[in-house]
């Protein structure tokens, strides 16, 4: 039984250490071809303007790119459908 399991171990290590060698290798063809394995990021849009608090969770998100809710003719600003969720349950 501990032979198994140290079979498990040594083959598990060996895994790793063989899929970190791959990835080295990929990075250092795609650093001399100029190719790049994964697309650069969009560049993060500034939102900039008025923040307003989540009443859930406390966070402070901008106006404009918040999740509105009315309730009782106000508007509430979430940062997430799940805060807006957790929000209409408890209210």
């Amino acid at each position: 039984m501990l032979r198994n399991v140290f079979r498990l171990m040594i083959i598990f290590i060996g895994a790793v250490f063989l899929r970190h060698v791959v990835v080295l290798i990929i990075r250092a063809f795609s650093q001399m071809t100029g190719v790049t394995t994964h697309p650069s990021p969009a560049p993060r849009e500034q939102s900039g303007g008025e923040l307003k608090k989540d009443p859930v969770c406390g966070t402070f998100v901008a106006v404009a790119s918040s999740i509105k809710t009315t309730v009782n003719g106000e508007i509430i600003h979430f940062c997430s459908t799940a805060c807006r969720d957790k929000y209409r349950r408890v209210a």
